[in-house]
């Protein structure tokens, strides 16, 4: 076989090896890169001491994951076995981002943590002045991430330093997307800002008419986001014009929920309790999902399904929104799925942590 394919084949094979960051990518669309295909079998279940809203993060073979204990775990992904933890000063909401054998997670203390991700020892630490939800981006040695102090931070991400913050007029809760050399991040004050990665200058700020906690899913030179001003947006990134605004006939809801977006559909969770699916083009809806309880995780697309948290673990078909698989955990799902290497980890507020895969015969 000729280098190039071995290469390719190799590349291919560790990036469906990991899930690195919060909706899996850079541009956050929550697709992952191997097909995960329902029914899945519960393979370990760990328990931390507090619930878990942040979504793991999965890099070959260990899962990283916080909790509202204020610990971060890592763990054997095959066996689900303690690797070791790391205490932070507050509860972790922030999902952990892993780039150049570090981890890196905000608290809601406002402290920013780079730990080694092989013995969980502390790199550095960064002080913002308010809690950290945002997870961090990552690219070309540089972090971004947003703050309930108002503030998108850019640090370097070898010794923590600040290299530019910018100041906006609400909390930062969702998490930055990366667009070519420009940061896309929308915040509390109901704007989207598109500024360089370099320095931060701000080259566009659009209207969104309404607060924002959803992150943008970049997809083919569009952004799609939810609003607590119940729509759905999807926005032209290189015009800033507003291509279609999405809301239910009836039900008047917030989008809390990330979108997950690929050619055949953007889909994104509601706290009208529904997984709707939407045009990409048009933002036209092709099928809505009852799921019985509100729907702040975030949705995963793996080859053909869906997957998603409300009150169960619920896996659907991409094309028709049928479901075809649910396991009842029997508590809510805040966090997303992480999808990498077979396996699908999630946790919920019951304060366990959930691995699902392939039943392994003996």
């Amino acid at each position: 076989m000729p280098l190039y394919f071995l290469t390719l084949l190799l590349v291919t094979t560790v990036a469906a090896d990991t899930w690195n960051t919060f909706r899996g990518n850079p541009q956050l669309t929550g697709v992952a890169t191997s097909e995960l295909a329902p029914p899945l079998t519960l393979l370990w279940a760990y328990p931390p001491q507090d619930a878990i809203e942040s979504t793991a993060a999965i890099h070959e073979g260990t899962v990283y994951v916080g909790s509202l204990d204020g610990q971060l775990y890592a763990l054997d992904l095959h066996t689900g076995a303690l690797v070791w933890q790391y205490q932070a000063d507050g509860e972790i909401k922030s999902s952990p981002t892993i780039a150049d054998s570090t981890v890196y997670f905000g608290d809601e203390a406002g402290t920013f943590h780079a730990v080694a991700i092989q013995s969980g020892q502390r790199r550095w630490t960064f002080a913002a002045d308010a809690g950290i939800i945002s997870s961090a981006n990552h690219a070309d040695n540089r972090l971004y991430f947003g703050s309930y102090d108002q503030h998108l931070y850019c640090l370097d991400a070898t010794a923590g330093t600040l290299i530019w913050k910018i100041a906006t007029e609400g909390y930062i809760h969702s998490t930055p997307a990366l667009y070519k050399n420009r940061v896309a991040v929308a915040g509390c004050d109901g704007y989207l800002r598109l500024l360089d990665r370099a320095d931060g200058t701000q080259h566009q700020q659009l209207e969104l008419g309404g607060y924002v906690a959803s992150s943008a899913a970049i997809y083919a030179e569009r952004a799609y986001l939810g609003t607590f001003g119940n729509e759905v947006l999807g926005i032209d990134l290189d015009t800033g014009a507003i291509r279609w605004r999405y809301a239910h006939a009836v039900r008047k809801f917030p989008f809390y929920s990330s979108p997950a977006v690929a050619d055949q559909a953007i889909v994104i969770g509601g706290r009208d309790k529904f997984v709707h699916a939407l045009d990409p083009q048009t933002g036209q809806p092709l099928w809505t999902f009852a799921a019985g309880a509100r729907v702040d995780s975030s949705p995963v697309i793996a080859g053909d399904y869906i997957y998603v948290g409300a009150r169960a673990l619920i896996a659907l078909a991409l094309a028709s929104g049928a479901e075809v698989w649910r396991f009842e955990t029997g508590a809510t799902i805040a966090a997303s799925p992480a999808i990498a290497a077979g396996r699908l980890v999630i946790g919920a507020t019951d304060g366990v942590l959930y691995c699902f895969g392939k039943e392994v015969k003996p």
